[in-house]
């Protein structure tokens, strides 16, 4: 059985981990090295660093906060935010990231993925999207959720995949800080689509909507949230514990 993974996401802007609801109205939360140190400690299997605003501004991804990170966190790290060529997986690979998130850079340059996961390998290379539904449809949204591209979401995801995206990350901006359950009906559009590990994004409110997660898609890999985190509202070991008692395999 496939150990199902938890995931805290800090999103990083200006320096500071940041939250908000439907990708908008962002607050202020703690220090990303010291929130990442914190996490690692608690259990969590991974951590993803997105720099939120890096393709919105277009600039490059900040690297002195993922060095510091990297040099005191111990579990897989994986960033985005700006990631355009590949001088910048490079870039933030030797910083110490161990995956690449890319997400409006695919958008930009759709064979960014297949190079990156030719030279890479196909586990380092992340594709995240941003979805939202418009008249019933799920589209891809750009620059950290503010423009629709019109693209329909998951012949996009399976496009990715087939160029080399090793792992899928889906963002539900509907669901996104709104604390009412993962999106269900996208993430099992997806898990439907494609064969390689997805991780479900936005919703989270409680510890039962982990174990909903879990239980109505096993094809999922990972549940990763922010607010409910950051703000103590769910306790990592707890939700493991819980999960364990569910009889869903976690790491301990």
């Amino acid at each position: 059985m496939i150990t199902k993974r938890i995931i805290p996401c800090l999103d990083v802007k200006g320096g500071r981990v940041v939250k908000g609801v439907n990708f908008l109205d962002l607050r202020d939360v703690s220090s990303p090295v010291s929130l990442a140190e914190f996490y690692s400690e608690c259990g969590a299997d991974e951590l993803v660093f997105y720099d939120i605003t890096a393709s919105f501004e277009e600039r490059k991804l900040f690297t002195d906060i993922l060095r510091e990170t990297a040099e005191r966190v111990f579990i897989p790290l994986t960033v985005g935010g700006g990631i355009k060529t590949l001088d910048d997986f490079d870039r933030v690979l030797k910083c110490g990231a161990d995956k690449v998130s890319v997400n409006s850079g695919a958008i930009a340059d759709p064979d960014i993925i297949y190079k990156a996961a030719k030279k890479y390998g196909d586990q380092c290379v992340v594709l995240s999207v941003d979805i939202k539904r418009v008249d019933g449809v799920f589209h891809v949204f750009n620059k950290g959720g503010r423009e629709d591209t019109g693209i329909e979401a998951i012949e996009w995801i399976k496009r990715g995949v087939s160029n080399g995206a090793g792992e899928i990350v889906v963002n539900s901006i509907d669901t996104d800080g709104v604390k009412k359950g993962f999106d269900l009906e996208m993430l099992d559009a997806v898990c439907n689509a494609v064969n390689v590990p997805v991780i479900a994004s936005g919703g989270a409110g409680c510890i039962e909507d982990f174990i909903t997660l879990f239980n109505t898609l096993p094809k999922v890999d990972a549940g990763l949230a922010a607010s409910i985190f950051h703000f103590g509202e769910v306790d990592i070991k707890e939700l493991k514990a819980r999960l364990k008692k569910e009889n869903i395999n976690v790491r301990i």
